[in-house]
């Protein structure tokens, strides 16, 4: 089972533009919600992939009964620990016009101590039954960077963690077999740009010294890159020429990284699929909700390239 958990999902709003003007009264030509955040994104597309999955994330007030009925349609395994706060309502703009995409963001609500309780409770029985792990998301705020700490301590198999800063940091000597956050969040989390790849690769590198197994980047259309402390490679994503909606692409990578891995692959072929997989959601209105069926054949034809 892929065990897909966090703390921030989103009831999501997607809003699609003929044309969106700053200032004015807009109409949208299409209006669309579904469960999402990263732990809801990734949990969606480990189902996709096929596979036992199980996604893991707190929800509450009247997201919650909408976020289970989205679950239901997809036949998507989820358990939430269910919160006293309302899940956060977030929405994207799309604007067909200008071919731009717009993030109105809510940051996590508080949650009760006891809610962080049983959370960790419930991580702890459903890690124990796993073959792998997606650790992903920001933290509330008023959650201690701790938090991510107690979960890794109770996961016994192989770990994804795609979070950022100095929760990413405290976990590194704790040997997690990926960490994926993209290129902006390694700089937030080294604390400086990365405006070369060669400040990229030494930043990478430095979380490979301290214990990451592997450190998978994401940037946008540019080529994921991939090292270990021996190894490094160059992932090139397919061009995309009927891109619809970019958002959750990275949820989706570190998904399928997971699915390959249990499958046999290693972390090039896994981070192929991953690419292969990303391109399907880049095709599609709703995060993590893609087309499965071609995603293997295409991974075969994603080039990669080795050495720095």
């Amino acid at each position: 089972m892929i065990l897909t958990a966090g703390l921030t999902p989103a009831w999501q709003q997607v809003l699609v533009f003929d044309a969106f003007v700053e200032g004015q009264v807009n109409r949208a030509r299409e209006a669309r919600w579904c469960a999402s955040g990263k732990v809801c994104n990734a949990g969606v597309a480990a189902h996709l992939l096929g596979g036992p999955s199980l996604t893991l994330a707190t929800a509450g007030g009247l997201p919650l009964s909408e976020m289970d009925r989205d679950f239901d349609d997809l036949g998507v395994p989820r358990r939430w620990v269910q919160t006293e706060a309302a899940t956060r309502v977030c929405t994207t703009v799309l604007d067909r016009a200008r071919g731009t995409i717009t993030e109105l963001v809510e940051n996590g609500r508080p949650l009760m101590p006891g809610e962080l309780d049983e959370f960790r409770r419930v991580y702890a029985a459903e890690a124990a039954k796993a073959e792998f792990a997606v650790v992903m998301g920001s933290l509330p705020l008023n959650v201690p960077v701790t938090f991510y700490r107690d979960l890794i301590e109770r996961t016994r198999c192989p770990v994804v963690l795609d979070f950022r800063g100095d929760g990413l940091l405290s976990v590194l000597d704790l040997k997690p077999y990926v960490v994926k956050p993209n290129r902006e969040e390694l700089g937030q989390t080294v604390g400086r740009r990365l405006d070369t790849d060669k400040e990229l690769l030494a930043a990478m590198r430095s979380l490979n010294r301290r214990g990451a197994e592997w450190v998978v980047i994401t940037h946008g259309a540019d080529p994921v890159w991939v090292t270990s402390e021996t190894a490094v490679y160059r992932v090139y994503p397919p061009r995309i020429t009927d891109m619809v909606n970019p958002i959750g692409c990275g949820d989706v990578l570190a998904a399928a990284i997971a699915h390959a891995t249990l499958a046999g692959h290693g972390m090039v072929a896994a981070v192929r699929l991953g690419v292969a997989a990303a391109a399907a959601n880049l095709r599609h209105l709703l995060p993590g909700r893609f087309d499965p069926s071609h995603v293997e054949r295409e991974a075969r034809l994603i080039r990669v390239e080795e050495g720095p």
